[in-house]
């Protein structure tokens, strides 16, 4: 047992992006199918880790303390950057988007209870195998497999929900790229983004150079860092009632209203540039360490009918982004990278869907759209939509087990 501090697991992220960035340089599949740096890169240290345990029985431990700070800084840097005027524009693609979410949640608990009782198993275990870990991703599993054992007397939940949300995170990541592939053949593209472009001001090109100046970072880090004190504060004031909310939410939350308010007040104009930095170097990070530390030996743990619930899972998502949410959004190349990001938070998480879709757009060209709702969809109106949506269908599982 290797047993890593915060340094060290600093520097083995550091080491594991470096390694994305040249697998999907150098390996013609990978950068075919617009796999995200840090899924190809974390993905080889969980194998490698993986084939030692197997071997060896070696274990690596990295210290996960970085890894919620820096997951909630991204989300407050999304809110920064959701400017309301902006989202008008883009109000009623929200709203279709929002509506095709919906049906996935609804189809992704339609499966999961189907088919855990075709295969023997209890609903609950369906229903945590559906959208409760897989559009609701770790957090969310951990709070309803809590509530599973206490109040169904089901052992066991918390620990199957973590390894179902495990194997979502992987298959948002890697499905995203090739369903994207899929749709943007035979459509005309945007081109990649010249160098004399004007330079983006969110997430669509993490490798496109920003000018900042120091003060402007040291400003924007006090504004996620109060976005990040509000949030949790927020959560803390909300826990137990009836509008809990994760605290990634409400640290978004705050950061459009710091955003908006200052903007309305003449106060202060939020410098987008070294917003969308100091994002896209948390969210990859971040995805950097929530990948190499997976642990697949316990995924290996998951009984055969958990592995076909999950499985048929990643193939609805699949269909559902093609079938569904490319033609519900346009059938055009934004509507496709809105996919890429679908097959991301519908599977696994935000980040990921982010990661999905700066893949795709690195490659293929920018898609504002794209960038425009799907994190405000995927960050925000989804907890509250799959909440509603699980307690709908807890009603049911009460009704019939």
């Amino acid at each position: 047992m290797v047993q890593l501090d915060i340094y060290g697991t600093l520097v083995a992220a550091s080491l594991v992006l470096l390694t994305g960035r040249l697998l999907v340089g150098r390996i013609a599949v990978l950068k075919t199918y617009t796999i995200p740096e840090p899924v190809a890169g974390g993905l080889l240290v969980a194998l490698a880790l993986l084939a030692a345990h197997a071997t060896t029985g070696f274990q690596m431990r990295f210290d996960t303390g970085l890894q919620a700070p820096m997951m909630l800084t991204f989300f407050a840097c999304i809110g920064l950057n959701a400017d309301l005027a902006s989202l008008r524009h883009g109000g009623r693609r929200l709203l279709v988007l929002l509506g095709v979410v919906l049906g996935l949640l609804a189809m992704q608990n339609l499966l999961g209870m189907g088919l855990a009782k075709l295969l023997g198993l209890d609903p609950l275990i369906g229903l945590l195998a559906g959208s409760i870990t897989l559009s609701g991703g770790h957090g969310t599993g951990a709070a309803w497999g809590a509530v599973f054992a206490e109040r169904y007397g089901l052992a066991s939940m918390t620990e199957l929900a973590m390894a179902c949300a495990t194997f979502g995170l992987v298959l948002g990541g890697l499905l995203g790229g090739p369903v994207a592939r899929y749709l943007t053949s035979g459509l005309r593209l945007p081109g990649q983004r010249g160098a004399g472009d004007a330079s983006p001001t969110a997430f669509e090109a993490p490798d496109t150079v920003r000018l900042i100046t120091a003060p402007a970072m040291i400003e924007t880090l006090a504004l996620i860092a109060c976005c990040l004190m509000g949030g949790h504060a927020i959560a803390g004031a909300l826990k137990g009632t009836a509008f809990e909310l994760p605290v990634f939410v409400c640290t978004l939350f705050v950061g459009v209203i710091l955003r908006n308010g200052l903007a309305a007040l003449g106060l202060y104009q939020v410098f987008e540039r070294a917003v969308s930095v100091l994002g896209n170097v948390a969210l990859a990070l971040f995805l950097a360490m929530a990948l190499m530390s997976l642990r697949l030996w316990e995924l290996s743990a998951l009984a055969l009918p958990m592995l076909v619930i999950l499985l048929s899972q990643a193939a609805l998502m699949a269909a559902y982004a093609i079938f569904v949410t490319f033609r519900v959004m346009g059938h055009n190349y934004d509507a496709a990278v809105v996919a890429a990001g679908h097959c991301g938070f519908g599977l696994g998480a935000t980040p990921t869907a982010i990661a999905n879709m700066q893949a795709v757009t690195d490659r293929f060209g920018p898609s504002q759209v794209a960038f425009l709702i799907v994190p405000m969809v995927g960050a925000f109106f989804i907890d509250i939509a799959n909440a509603l949506v699980i307690k709908g269908f807890l009603l049911v599982v009460d009704l019939i087990r």
